[in-house]
């Protein structure tokens, strides 16, 4: 299992767009991804789970994935959704 703590960086939030391109990148990867807000927690690779989160700009989420592919995920998704969620310090 890995875990990692981000913090919303898209000026608009994670809305319908970044939503659906972090669900796409997600779905490439063996591997169980749990998005979390609060108390809430979401699927990673549905659009429609993500969007529940009504996570806004500055809003910190912690990502939790599980299985083989669970390290290639954390990387990519850093990677490719670096203008929606960026790492926080520290973790």
């Amino acid at each position: 299992m890995k875990e990692i703590l981000v913090r919303v960086c898209n000026p608009n939030g994670l809305h319908a767009r970044p939503s659906a391109h972090f669900a796409a990148v997600a779905k490439n990867f063996d591997c169980r991804i749990s998005v979390a807000k609060g108390d809430r927690a979401a699927d990673g690779k549905s659009i429609m789970a993500l969007l529940t989160l009504a996570a806004q700009c500055e809003s910190i989420l912690n990502i939790r994935l599980v299985g083989p592919e669970a390290e290639q995920a954390i990387d990519t998704l850093l990677q490719q959704c670096a203008n929606d969620i960026a790492l926080l310090d520290g973790t």
